[in-house]
């Protein structure tokens, strides 16, 4: 979408007296299956969202905790202890908002730092289990989205708030992370241990919920699942939330043996399909298996009586140089498709970091680009239609 447009559409909404409340049009986004991206860039330009525009991506996952800050953490202050929202953080990410509104874009907004829960990246690449350990922070977290849906509850942009961005209350506790697929009974006896502790993530949420509708009364809100939102950890909930505008989020990386960079840069030469290791044993990962391991989220949402309309893929990918990368990303949309679930993948046009970017292909960057870089050039990024980057956008709604 060129600017110019851009423009004239954030003016006509701006000045037209028929158009629906902004609340009613963040509900009614997720009446039909949407599809997007993720945004975690280091640096958010506006050019960015121009080009999802182009792209054909209806919403936008944005995260904007590596962005610069004087503080310690962006927009938080300091994740330790948090005293109120970073002004002029805020002023940046509204920017942002303005950007994506302007170019007709939603936005799920996706904070990944909470108080006692930093970032990783930000934090020495350790998970910060403070979170789910210590009460204290539970209330700070209340305390930081209060605010956060105060000072942006009314912006166009906005279509849901997602509360905290792979939540791990799970880690260093007595519950392995993976079983077989399908199997996720490993759950029950950690949630009888854990019910009503800081790392009851359904107890977590029922009180960020109600903060936050105390400032927001409607706008979506989304949750990711346990286990750095693993799509089977939502099987040990009690149900649902109460409030009826949630949406229920996962992430789907799995087999990570191969989906990750590791495969790649350790040689290990697994491909997709094939045999891939998995909760200690070597299984033969296609579609079917891939539907197997998802089965336990779709059937819990049924059960439960979740419209499928309320059921997120909020990320999903492979490292792109991987031997069926192509395959994998086209079999996880399929099983999507499948069950109306609405996604966004990772992720578009990363700044510090190639390796998810499918418009570079299935190759490594040319030496030209990296003799570039020794030179302290910021050369640009060789993107096309590759067939890897087709496979997603052709699918895209």
């Amino acid at each position: 979408m060129n600017k110019h447009l851009a423009g004239a559409i954030l003016a006509l909404s701006l000045c037209a007296g028929t158009n629906p409340p902004v609340s009613a049009q963040s509900t009614d986004f997720w009446d039909q299956t949407r599809t997007g991206a993720n945004a975690f860039n280091k640096v958010q330009t506006e050019d960015w969202f121009e080009d999802a525009s182009d792209l054909g991506v209806s919403w936008v996952r944005l995260a904007f905790d590596k962005w610069d800050s004087a503080h310690r953490d962006f927009l938080v202050g300091n994740a330790g202890e948090y005293q109120g929202l970073v002004a002029e953080d805020l002023a940046v990410l509204r920017r942002a908002l303005d950007w994506a509104h302007a170019n007709g874009l939603k936005v799920v907004l996706s904070p990944l730092t909470l108080p006692g829960a930093r970032y990783s990246q930000n934090n020495g690449f350790k998970y910060d289990s403070r979170l789910w350990r210590d009460p204290s922070f539970a209330r700070q977290a209340n305390h930081y989205w209060r605010d956060l849906a105060t000072a942006l509850a009314d912006h166009p942009a906005i279509v849901a708030y997602n509360v905290i961005n792979e939540p791990a209350p799970e880690l260093g506790t007595d519950v392995a992370e993976h079983a077989r697929p399908g199997d996720v009974t490993r759950f029950e006896a950690w949630y009888a241990a854990h019910q009503g502790t800081p790392a009851d993530l359904h107890k977590f949420y029922t009180r960020i919920i109600a903060t936050i509708r105390d400032a927001d009364p409607h706008t979506p809100i989304m949750v990711d699942s346990g286990w750095y939102a693993q799509p089977g950890a939502f099987t040990y909930w009690p149900g649902p939330l109460a409030d009826d505008n949630v949406l229920y989020t996962f992430h789907m990386y799995e087999p990570y043996a191969f989906t990750s960079h590791g495969n790649f840069k350790d040689e290990k030469g697994l491909s997709y399909p094939g045999s891939i290791p998995f909760a200690g044993e070597d299984l033969d990962w296609d579609i079917s298996v891939l539907r197997d391991y998802l089965a336990p989220f779709y059937a819990w949402a049924d059960a439960h009586g979740l419209p499928r309309n309320r059921l997120v893929a909020g990320e999903f990918g492979c490292y792109r140089r991987n031997a069926g990368c192509q395959q994998y990303l086209s079999d996880v949309i399929s099983i999507f498709e499948e069950n109306q679930t609405h996604w966004a993948f990772y992720s578009f046009r990363e700044d510090e970091w190639d390796g998810y970017d499918y418009e570079v292909g299935t190759a490594g960057l040319p030496w030209d680009y990296w003799k570039a870089i020794d030179r302290g050039e910021t050369p640009e990024i060789p993107r096309s239609d590759t067939d890897i980057f087709m496979t997603i956008k052709s699918r895209l709604r």
